[in-house]
């Protein structure tokens, strides 16, 4: 089953409660994409279904919208499942899901690796709806926290990433622990042998959709990145906005609160800003959009939920303060520029765990995104120099009568020439719009924009410590068996924070405290630029093992004389009654 160049369809026509298709209208949304105008009547019925569309497709609300259907009546235990790869699209379908569900009396919660276990199995209790990554559902389920003994609706969002990533095994585990009679969609870009046969394993005939979705055209944008540490990120937004020339800008932030909080220190840096986010009421986010349309303000920051619908032509930079979680998400934001034909520029602030995210969108695209530096003081100073002189220029070629003869009035009575009168006018005009008049020597970016780790040399030995292996090398982590480590958290996390796939991950060796990795010498320096990978929980860091560092540890002499020391634990129980008595004065001779 495939789209058809039929008339759009209404999401009025379309078998949802009422109450989801006014919070869609509500959205900005009249009509379905091709994947939703498919998928959701085939939902709707109960059927399986394998969904396949391009990102960009809608795919959230192709599935988000007849699962809510299908649990509007709420309770407990959850009734619903939808499993993420990552914890950013388990997070991201969430905030779908619950601006879908607003006039539904429902809860729904997320549950994922690396935040605490307390809040989650609170949201557990009451949910409805769950959505969560694999390894964290499963820790759930083995504590007796998740109850899967009702689950009628299933999803599997981005299958072929879960499967090269690893996780696959614990889909399975996870679907065999549910009832036999469930719902399961499957969606996934693309369909390799192994979801295949997950698909046969477990979905009842299944009805296959397959869209092309609307072509994600960013070619006219210009499309830049930064590299800014999490701590850094209000100074660069504050130097970008100082050191590049623009017009209206719109900076998307992740949450409200970092909403709020972007906007108030901007205006501390004197920069014209308003924030533009969810608990704004429409009147409100009515007035923050013609403040921009007018000119009155320079700058909005922004939920991704509350910009849709923005139309504002004259918007020359987007910039993602909090990288997007998704292509689908990027195109979105960055489609807010470069309006009726202008140029527009988009730039996102990457940490350095998220430049492999970036890379993967540049790879969906079919784009370059150039990595660029965050403005010196030097270009800082050239740039307000640059808007002064056109400033003056502008004024400078609209005479005033008045001003002229005032000023040869003051020139007269003060002495003064006329030179010094500019200066001395410039110096203070300079000093109110905080225009620096001299341009620092150095043209470098901050000196918290570290560069890049390069290893220079990635030979290690290989696992017998025989001969070079210039091909592999072995990769450190200190975490291991004592954190319940299994050979899939690595994999997992190697093949997502670094964006590589987890098939050109080598031998892993799991010991007590820590774990060594063969990776190809080719991706070596992609994933020691992570500096750190989160596993079960843990930010871990990573590095270049030391060669023969993963062998049995050697037992330490003293001094190279007498029998090795023993660690406290092979000396077995203490024996007291060989130990002489406190009173007794032994002679150390």
């Amino acid at each position: 089953m495939s789209d058809s160049d039929s008339q759009p369809v209404a999401f009025t026509e379309l078998p949802l409660d009422p109450a989801l298709v006014e919070a869609v209208t509500a959205l900005g949304f009249e009509h379905a994409t091709p994947i939703q105008a498919a998928a959701i009547p085939v939902m709707a019925e109960g059927r399986d279904l394998i969904g396949r569309a391009r990102t960009g497709s809608g795919k959230t609300a192709a599935f988000g919208l007849p699962l809510l259907h299908a649990v509007r009546e709420g309770g407990t235990p959850p009734k619903a499942l939808v499993l993420a790869p990552t914890r950013e699209l388990a997070l991201q379908v969430t905030d779908a899901l619950n601006s879908f569900a607003t006039g539904l009396r429902l809860s729904i919660t997320t549950v994922y690796g690396g935040a605490p276990y307390g809040p989650q199995i609170h949201g557990l209790r009451k949910a409805t709806v769950v959505v969560g990554t694999p390894g964290r559902l499963l820790d759930h389920l083995d504590r007796g926290n998740l109850d899967l003994s009702q689950i009628r609706h299933v999803v599997l969002d981005e299958a072929d990433e879960m499967l090269r990533m690893g996780f696959i095994d614990d889909v399975e585990r996870l679907l065999s622990e549910m009832p036999s009679d469930r719902q399961i969609a499957l969606f996934s870009a693309t369909m390799p042998p192994e979801i295949r046969k997950v698909a046969d394993r477990h979905l009842q005939d299944p009805v296959e959709v397959q869209v092309e979705g609307r072509a994600m055209t960013v070619d006219h944008i210009e499309q830049q990145w930064m590299r800014v540490p999490a701590r850094h990120k209000l100074e660069a937004l504050g130097r970008v906005l100082r050191g590049t020339p623009h017009e209206a800008v719109l900076v998307f932030a992740r949450t409200r609160a970092s909403c709020a909080d972007v906007a108030d220190a901007l205006t501390k840096m004197g920069i014209s800003v308003d924030a533009l986010h969810g608990d704004l009421s429409q009147s409100a986010r009515e007035r923050v959009l013609r403040r921009l349309r007018a000119g009155r303000i320079d700058v909005v920051i922004a939920t991704d939920v509350a910009a849709r619908g923005i139309d504002v032509d004259h918007v020359t930079h987007v910039i993602n303060y909090d990288l997007p979680i998704d292509t689908e998400t990027y195109v979105h934001r960055i489609g807010r520029t470069g309006r009726v034909g202008r140029k527009g520029v988009a730039i996102s602030f990457a940490t350095p765990k998220e430049k492999q995210r970036i890379r993967r969108i540049s790879r969906q695209l079919g784009a370059r995104i150039d990595q660029v530096d965050v403005p010196s003081d030097a270009t800082i100073a050239r740039g307000a120099q640059a808007r002064f002189l056109a400033q003056l220029t502008e004024a400078a070629e609209a005479p005033d009568a008045d001003a002229t003869g005032w000023l040869a009035e003051a020139i007269a009575q003060s002495e003064l020439t006329v030179e010094q009168v500019a200066e001395a006018a410039v110096r203070l005009l300079a000093a109110q719009q905080h225009v620096p008049l001299a341009t620092p020597n150095e043209d470098a970016p901050p000196e918290w924009v570290r560069p890049m780790r390069r290893p220079e040399d990635f030979a290690s030995r290989s696992t017998d410590g025989d001969r070079e292996d210039t091909n592999e090398v072995q990769l450190f982590l200190p975490v291991g068996r004592q954190r319940h480590v299994r050979p899939g958290d690595i994999v997992g996390a190697l093949a997502h924070e670094a964006g590589i796939d987890g098939g050109r991950i080598g031998k892993v060796v799991i010991l007590d405290r820590k774990t060594f990795v063969g990776v190809p010498k080719s991706v070596a320096d992609t994933v020691l630029n992570l500096d750190h990978v989160q596993i079960r929980g843990r930010e871990v860091p990573v590095t270049l093992a030391r060669p023969g560092s993963n062998r049995p540890p050697r037992r330490r002499e003293r001094d190279g004389q007498g029998p090795p020391r023993r660690r406290r634990d092979d000396r077995g129980p203490k024996d007291r009654s060989r130990r002489p008595p406190r009173s007794w004065n032994a002679d150390p001779r």
